[in-house]
């Protein structure tokens, strides 16, 4: 096959087009609150207490980088009544809070959200607030229900979660757009592969080359890992240097306007091994075999679940003698989080995949002390449009490099 080139792929988003999603979502948050407000009157609750930087930026508009929220204190929480959206900050984030979440009211609040507990819940009329109990921390609901002894905590399902997985079209258009990114940056990664160069030298490179195609910042580390390296599907990349006829494994993504991608791509440096591409093509006959069951399903008028996507390339990695070596699931939802709801696991509900969404699919190999396999491409599936499209663009035929 042709060697792949950043040309081939689509460039990075314009000016216009990072306005253009800005405006989008200022538009589309009085829905996205609607939507959260709904589920008030079923479970009898007043408010919703969020916590997780993902809902700040999806409902809010302010936005916390990764792992901020970690240093932030309680900047950034934010309180859903009926009518009002109340966003805490504290010194450092006052202003930003005023700019970015604009259909709020920013309170200040440092580090005593406790004793600012009760006037808020009464500013707002909240008797029962629910509160993700996956994202509050034992300490805190303790010192929220001590504070405010007549205001009910309710935990709350994955009500956010489970809205975020339906994307609207703005947001499919950042991931896409994110996975061009990531796209041409392998591609321009390319001719730097060469015997005797490190996992860690490469894995540098590409995020470089990441940063400079536009993304503000990688979708998580990149894995760069060679030979038996390769065996460990979230390794890290170190001191192990390219060999000829090994196998080369980048797991990688890029962030675009708050949005992901995620792919991962395994080479050959230098003439594979009858063993390893076997193993190879077994990998994107699985891949294969899930995309197919999506399309096919709509082409039948039926709504796919991501059960049964695992389960078709799970078959198929089965058939093939290596079910052993496939442990993980086969894909996972993606957008402002990296792993977001929906699953194609066997795990995963029998319930129809939502739609349009964006989740990867990702099968692999890995055989201890070896090497390992995965094929990833992100995948939309838009079922009222009946389309299964790969939004990674990047080939996935045997590439031989170095």
């Amino acid at each position: 096959m042709p060697f792949p080139v950043p040309a081939d792929f689509a460039g990075p988003p314009s000016p216009a087009h990072r306005r253009a999603w800005e405006d989008a979502d200022r538009a589309a948050r009085p829905a996205r609150l609607a939507r959260l407000r709904a589920r008030f009157a079923a479970t009898g609750v007043d408010a919703y207490f969020g916590l997780r930087r993902e809902e700040i930026r999806y409902l809010t508009g302010l936005v916390l980088g990764e792992g901020e929220e970690k240093v932030a204190g309680h900047s950034g929480q934010f309180l859903v009544s009926a009518d009002s959206v109340v966003v805490l900050a504290d010194s450092r984030y006052r202003l930003q809070a005023r700019r970015e979440a604009s259909g709020a009211r920013v309170e200040e609040v440092t580090y005593d959200l406790a004793a600012r507990w009760p006037a808020l819940c009464a500013s707002v009329g909240a008797r029962r607030v629910a509160v993700p109990a996956v994202d509050i921390s034992h300490g805190l609901w303790g010192e929220l229900a001590a504070a405010a002894p007549g205001v009910e905590l309710v935990p709350a399902g994955a009500w956010v979660d489970t809205d975020r997985a339906v994307k609207e079209p703005a947001e499919i258009e950042r991931i896409a757009a994110a996975c061009a990114v990531a796209d041409r940056a392998l591609a321009t990664l390319l001719p730097e592969i060469r015997p005797g160069v490190t996992e860690a030298a490469l894995a540098w490179s590409l995020e470089r080359h990441v940063r400079e195609l536009a993304a503000e910042a990688l979708a998580f580390d990149v894995a760069a890992l060679t030979g038996p390296g390769a065996a460990l599907p979230h390794g890290s990349p170190g001191a192990r240097r390219i060999r000829a006829g090994a196998v080369l494994l980048f797991d990688f993504g890029a962030q675009v306007a708050g949005y992901r991608s995620d792919m991962t791509r395994t080479l050959f440096a230098g003439e594979p091994r009858a063993a390893d591409l076997a193993v190879y093509e077994l990998v994107a006959r699985a891949q294969a075999a899930a995309i197919d069951y999506l399309t096919g399903e709509l082409a039948e008028g039926r709504a796919p679940n991501g059960r049964a996507a695992d389960a078709a390339a799970r078959g198929v990695i089965a058939a093939g003698g290596h079910g052993a070596h496939f442990g993980h699931g086969t894909g996972h939802g993606i957008g402002l989080a990296t792993h977001e709801v929906p699953s194609l696991s066997r795990g995963a509900p029998e319930t129809a995949l939502p739609s349009p969404t964006v989740f990867s699919v990702e099968p692999g190999i890995y055989l201890d002390r070896r090497m390992g396999v995965r094929i990833e491409d992100l995948v939309l599936l838009d079922a009222a449009a009946g389309r299964v499209e790969r939004l990674t663009r990047f080939p996935r035929d045997v590439l031989v490099v170095a």
